[in-house]
């Protein structure tokens, strides 16, 4: 093999060298673009363990007090004080919730029933008035309507409490102080869920579709009930979800606007047990606590129900 041979295969052995550094580079670039694209990054070696850990106890945090309230719901009084807090004793589930629902002439569902209309009506009035208005604003030029949105975002910076004593005075004139509508009526209304309305209508209606409804002949109303709503699902689920917990855990407006019994939420009706502490022939802290878990289950139900409109927007962002 002579001299130029040998430099010549050198040579190519140095080019296809170059080239495989090159293509893993180029590989390597790319694999860095996509994750970096899709906002995520390697987790590899401590790091992992340590997300890992910091996740776990997020979970913990999260799962560990209904874990307590589930095992605490199934024992008698005096497993209550005496056994391991996370473990299960005697299994006594069954007689509490007979104690709870009969305790009192059953004041416990007259109070479950309450909270359930409160946060339902509430929630569905306030969806629909904060996605007309958020359409109206997201979609509709008119004199003043930056001031009006002034207005909204402004109302955010106004602490509800200071509210409470404004309230009252307004409830008592007009007549609805210690009635139903002193927890519906006022709920009709977040300046929140009309910004989020709003932020959603500008990205999820086009403005050339209703242009075309309208050359079609449809009217401003069967724009936004027939199209306007439809694509505004999304939001309105999170709006409803939102208000609806919020009303069910309501417990300070209850207490400064109800006095009758009768009229209470569960949350408040839960509230006067705990504050008795004693009586003859019930434990009312076990009643507590099995009715705190049997109020939590309609929240759970509704979140697991509502998945499905979430998912629904997620696709319908990704077609965009």
């Amino acid at each position: 093999m002579s001299g130029n041979d040998t430099e010549l295969i050198q040579s190519v052995e140095q080019d296809a060298i170059l080239s495989t550094s090159l293509r893993r580079a180029r590989k390597y670039r790319l694999r860095r673009a996509v994750v970096d694209a899709e906002g995520g990054g390697v987790v590899t070696g401590t790091n992992k363990w340590f997300v890992l850990a910091v996740l776990f106890g997020f979970v913990l945090y999260a799962v560990g007090p209904l874990w307590w309230l589930v095992v605490s719901a199934t024992k008698t009084k005096q497993d209550l004080y005496t056994s391991n807090g996370l473990w299960f004793a005697d299994f006594n589930l069954f007689k509490n919730l007979h104690d709870l629902f009969t305790y009192q002439n059953g004041a416990y569902a007259t109070w479950l029933g309450n909270s359930v209309l409160y946060s339902l009506s509430s929630s569905i009035g306030l969806t629909l008035v904060s996605l007309a208005a958020g359409y109206g604003l997201a979609k509709f030029q008119y004199r003043g309507r930056g001031l009006t949105m002034g207005f909204v975002i402004g109302s955010f910076l106004i602490p509800g409490a200071l509210l409470t004593i404004p309230s009252y005075l307004l409830y008592v004139r007009i007549g609805i102080f210690d009635t139903i509508w002193a927890m519906i009526l006022p709920g009709f209304f977040s300046a929140f869920s009309v910004y989020l309305a709003k932020v959603y209508c500008e990205g999820a209606i086009p403005t050339e579709l209703m242009e075309a409804a309208r050359i079609d002949g449809a009217g401003e109303y069967r724009i936004f009930f027939r199209i306007g709503l439809r694509l505004m699902t999304t939001a309105g689920a999170t709006i409803f979800l939102l208000h609806f917990v919020g009303v069910w855990n309501n417990f300070f407006g209850p207490l400064v606007f109800l006095r009758s019994s009768q009229r209470w939420p569960v949350m408040l009706g839960l509230y006067s047990w705990l504050q008795r502490g004693t009586d003859t022939q019930y434990d009312l802290t076990g009643l507590v606590i099995t009715g705190s878990l049997v109020a939590s289950i309609p929240m759970i139900l509704l979140m697991i129900s509502m998945q499905r409109y979430w998912k629904s927007g997620v696709t319908l962002g990704s077609l965009k």
